[in-house]
């Protein structure tokens, strides 16, 4: 299939099914962004970003299809890469503002041709691998957490085990 170029988000009909494309909470322009997982080993592989038109695409063909930001068209994963991604299953979050694809990844999920896209740069690793891990893993978790001044004598973590007011 040849990319079709088009403005995501625009006035243009799509053929996805109206009662998912009106749970689906878009960003301004239109587009949800979507996460690509291996479906048998839980592997993020990347993020790619989607409007109807390509979530259509994805749900029918049973390859992935992406909207290019930069370029500005559709993409299959793996049309000119060879490096395809056969979709498992597709579901929507909580919020219905962001997708989870799983996906059989063949090859590499990184236009770098690494594994996937957060293979290369990583900024913090386990923090119980390293020579200040004395405490165990919770340890590290509880000190990451900001300090607020705490009223009459309580605890000063931040916490109040209240639910969060929004995620």
């Amino acid at each position: 299939m040849a990319p079709m170029t088009s403005t995501p988000g625009t006035a243009r009909s799509s053929s996805l099914d109206p009662e998912i494309a009106a749970r689906l909470k878009r960003g301004a322009d239109g587009l949800v962004p979507a996460i690509a997982q291996q479906y048998d080993t839980g592997e993020v592989l990347m993020l790619g970003w989607m409007d109807d038109e390509a979530l259509h695409r994805t749900l029918t063909t049973g390859r992935c299809t992406y909207w290019s930001r930069s370029r500005r068209e559709y993409w299959v994963k793996g049309d000119t890469s060879g490096h395809v991604q056969w979709v498992k299953s597709v579901a929507l979050d909580c919020d219905a503002d962001t997708l989870l694809v799983k996906v059989d990844q063949v090859g590499a999920a990184c236009h770098t041709g690494d594994r996937t896209c957060f293979d290369a740069d990583v900024l913090r690793a386990d923090a119980t691998a390293g020579p200040d891990a004395t405490a165990g893993p919770d340890a590290s978790a509880a000190s990451a957490e900001p300090s607020v001044p705490a009223p009459d004598g309580a605890s000063g973590r931040a916490d109040s085990g209240a639910p969060a007011a929004d995620q």
